[in-house]
């Protein structure tokens, strides 16, 4: 028999929101996306350090685009990773990422030092979820699995459209 105890007290904290958006162009004959706008917002309360804030959110962005349009660890039947090395594994590089409007908004907080909050990870959180939303803006069609590789676009992009 397990058993456990704990409670949900927990202490006070500061929580940082983001918000995402793009405009895409997805060529219908290949698959290939196209960014051509990247827009975030941030609530981080006070901003001490606009420029190095600016840097965590646009890093971010950059880890997040290269999970949701790139990375993609390839296991075969017997649980392998066929794809262990770097060279056979897309991270995106500077030439890859779009140039990414970055949009503070005007709060303060209670609890962080000086009004702030963090911006730690909460930059790469929407990103996915709002690169799915131009697509299906673009195309019409409801993409539901990462990476959004042209391979994966490819074919339900001829089923709606043809070639």
């Amino acid at each position: 028999m397990l058993v456990a105890s704990g409670n949900a007290q927990g202490t006070p904290r500061s929580v940082a929101f983001n918000v995402q958006g793009f405009r895409v162009a997805v060529n219908k004959a290949t698959g290939q996306i196209k960014i051509l706008k990247s827009v975030q917002a941030a609530d981080a309360g006070r901003v001490a350090n606009p420029m190095q804030c600016r840097g965590q959110i646009e890093g971010g962005v950059a880890q997040s685009l290269g999970a949701a349009l790139y990375e993609e660890m390839v296991i075969d039947e017997a649980g392998r990773v066929i794809n262990p090395r770097f060279r056979d594994y897309h991270l995106p590089s500077f030439a890859d990422l779009p140039r990414t409007d970055v949009f503070f908004a005007d709060t303060t907080d209670a609890l962080g030092p000086l009004g702030a909050k963090s911006m730690s990870e909460s930059p790469y959180n929407p990103v996915a979820a709002a690169l799915g939303n131009a697509l299906a803006d673009a195309t019409g069609i409801r993409f539901t699995s990462l990476p959004f590789k042209p391979d994966r676009l490819f074919p339900l992009l001829q089923e709606k459209f043809g070639s």
